[in-house]
């Protein structure tokens, strides 16, 4: 399998990879000098506009400094396991890195920290709501009404026709990842060149200009079922509303309980389709606690004969019944990656060009909802909805205390 050397080369003074003999949590302060290095091409890019987030893995304590004019970042920081996320703006683009587990222990640490370009999406993710809520006034909890949001946040009409979606392995950000793996020499977090795509591709239907969506316009998505789940569990979401597209198909994913008939409010032509089927599940599930959701658009070939070419599907490592779709990197529109506030195990499943950051969930059954920033000052200059796109996440999104489609 082919690699792409990702995010960040660590070195010079200390180790990062492994933790010392004795408590790497007590002890005094370290400095960490960070040197942000800029991608080729870019070598006369102003070095002051990156934000860098350097967070405390067990504790969750972050500290946030800019470059100075050199392009360096330097603080003070107890002992301890780190993750540092960096993200700018500027060229028109956007400039994204990231680095994993930096041990601080008893040492300073300088280390240079490669930065990506990447340009704003045109349709982007605006919510994903997939934590569930309680049943009340019932007991237990509810998980069938999941969704999301795309929203167009160009200044062009763009189409929804084609448009895939799905999420990534592993379907939890605390679980075991066969597709990164770390250096253990140099530091490097290595990611796999393709995207693995778990459980199915959906894909919009249309001819290339029959769902249009005009700048500033949204569109959801019922990830199970298009009802109206609040007739039997008020504090969840009325998901049975014209313009409103669904995930469908009674052959590859006959659970009712998940995948009830679309409500009389869903038209025939909004029900969107599995372009291919890789797991066993009989529904289509994805995690409620730390997913990563992916939107993409073929490009020079179709999506169906894509997955006909076995070259493009590889079994999960360790599965005799899974396989992943291996999506290319460049055809993606926008992607989102959610950890779980609850652990200290998380880990990255997207690429620093992707998203080099994550949005925390506190906790699932909550209600809660993974909802992106507006760029108030774009807004007002456009004349519609513009909402903050630096991919990633840890910049562009925050946690609400309910959908924003609760009633």
């Amino acid at each position: 399998m082919k690699k792409f050397f990702y995010i960040l080369t660590v070195i010079l003074t200390a180790a990062c990879a492994e933790i010392k003999d004795g408590n790497p949590y007590e002890g005094g302060l370290n400095t960490l000098s960070i040197n942000v290095l800029f991608p080729e091409g870019f070598e006369n890019t102003p070095k002051d506009i990156i934000e860098a987030v350097i967070e405390d893995m067990n504790t969750g304590s972050r500290y946030s400094r800019t470059s100075d004019v050199d392009g360096k970042v330097t603080l003070s920081l107890p002992n301890g396991l780190y993750r540092i996320n960096m993200s700018g703006k500027s060229e028109g683009g956007i400039f994204n890195g990231a680095a994993d587990k930096v041990v601080l222990s008893d040492n300073d640490l300088s280390l240079d920290l490669a930065l990506l370009y990447s340009k704003a999406g045109s349709i982007v993710i605006k919510e994903l709501y997939c934590g569930g809520c309680k049943k009340l006034p019932e007991e237990g909890n509810y998980q069938a009404d999941q969704y999301f949001i795309l929203h167009n946040n160009h200044y062009e009409v763009q189409y929804l026709d084609s448009l895939c979606f799905g999420t990534l392995s592993p379907n939890n950000a605390t679980g075991s990842n066969p597709w990164v793996s770390k250096d253990s020499a140099t530091g490097e977090t290595i990611f796999s060149d393709f995207l693995p795509v778990i459980q199915a591709v959906w894909q919009f239907p249309g001819d290339g200009d029959d769902f249009p969506l005009q700048p500033g316009e949204d569109a959801v998505v019922c990830l199970r079922g298009a009802i109206d789940h609040t007739a039997q569990y008020p504090l969840s979401v009325n998901l049975n509303k014209p313009g409103y597209f669904v995930c469908y198909n009674i052959t590859y994913f006959w659970n009712t309980m998940y995948h009830p008939a679309p409500g009389d409010q869903i038209s025939d032509d909004r029900i969107i389709d599995v372009v291919i089927k890789t797991g066993q599940a009989n529904a289509y599930t994805i995690s409620i606690s730390s997913p990563t959701l992916v939107i993409w658009k073929s490009k020079g070939i179709s999506m169906h004969e894509f997955v006909n070419d076995m070259d493009n599907i590889t079994p999960v490592p360790g599965s005799s019944v899974d396989n992943v779709v291996k999506v290319p990197y460049e055809w993606v529109y926008d992607a989102v990656e959610v950890f779980d506030a609850r652990s200290t195990n998380n880990s990255k499943r997207l690429a620093p060009e992707l998203d080099a950051g994550y949005i925390m969930q506190t906790d699932i059954y909550l209600g809660h909802s993974l909802m992106r920033h507006v760029d108030e000052e774009a807004s007002s200059a456009s004349g519609y909805e513009i909402l903050a796109d630096t991919n990633n996440s840890l910049n562009d999104f925050y946690e609400t205390d309910k959908q924003s489609l609760h009633e």
